[in-house]
């Protein structure tokens, strides 16, 4: 359970934490929160400080019914910042957050360590060979559709055997492209309903079957506030709730707006562990 980022190997059989940076005007939680290069370094910064052993750097709002943008846009949101970065912190290791092949590699050309990508590779059939060649870890997660229709009555004949079947398919393609590291995400919220998401989550542990990391990336998202008939805002607490029950099914990697409280996740429950 090791990958290799930036020539550095990291152990994933102790849970780690991504922390989020979005750098679009509309995400969901935080959108045009960070606007600002003094902003941006301060969060990296606390977040880094916190213990996060990632960061995840998105500039195209995945939302559902995000609007979509360029790759010209996409890039110019992005690359700059992963500039100034790693010019103020130079061994951060930074995620790519984008499904498009040439923004990935723009990216790690620039410094990125990882790829993540939304769409695992249905959004840009050039994204598995890029992959190869970059030979980055890279987080395939599972989609249907685009961010823009995604939750228009998403179907499914078994939730978790289509996703693990999904899986099966895209690694192997992936291997064909001789990638490495390959660490799984269901995607929760992601062409999900409430009851696609909270079977998933009870059945996460079906997913070590495939021998692959696995990032959950739950953080304030709307299966935890709508089922509390609340808002992203008061959803920490139930965020951490989720986290923990994602640890105990076999989570390597969470991914978070709230790096200090999934790290105290993970140092309760790996006492239990």
């Amino acid at each position: 359970m090791t990958i290799n980022c930036n020539g550095k190997l990291i152990d994933l059989s102790t849970p780690k934490v991504m922390g989020i940076l979005n750098l679009t005007p509309d995400s969901f939680f935080d959108g045009g929160k960070y606007t600002s290069d003094l902003d941006i370094l301060n969060q990296v910064e606390k977040m880094l400080g916190d213990g996060a052993t990632f960061i995840d750097i998105g500039a195209y709002s995945s939302r559902p019914n995000a609007v979509h943008i360029s790759e010209d846009e996409e890039l110019k949101r992005l690359l700059p910042n992963i500039e100034i970065i790693l010019k103020k912190f130079p061994k951060t290791l930074i995620s790519a957050d984008t499904f498009r092949s040439n923004v990935a590699t723009e990216s790690v050309n620039l410094g990125a360590c990882m790829v993540n990508d939304i769409s695992g590779g249905t959004l840009d059939e050039n994204m598995f060979k890029a992959i190869g060649k970059l030979q980055v870890p890279y987080i395939l997660m599972h989609l249907k559709g685009t961010p823009q229709n995604m939750q228009k009555n998403p179907t499914y004949d078994n939730v978790v055997r289509d996703v693990l079947n999904y899986f099966s398919e895209k690694v192997a393609l992936l291997r064909k492209e001789k990638a490495n590291d390959i660490i799984l995400d269901v995607g929760f919220g992601f062409a999900k309903t409430l009851e696609h998401n909270y079977t998933l989550l009870k059945n996460l542990e079906h997913f070590s079957i495939l021998e692959l990391p696995i990032l959950t990336g739950i953080s304030r998202k709307s299966m935890l506030y709508k089922q509390l008939n609340t808002v992203a805002n008061n959803a920490l607490n139930a965020t951490t709730v989720a986290n923990t029950i994602a640890l105990q099914k076999g989570t390597n990697i969470l991914r978070v707006h709230d790096v200090k409280e999934a790290m105290e996740a993970i140092k309760v429950v790996g006492k239990i562990q």
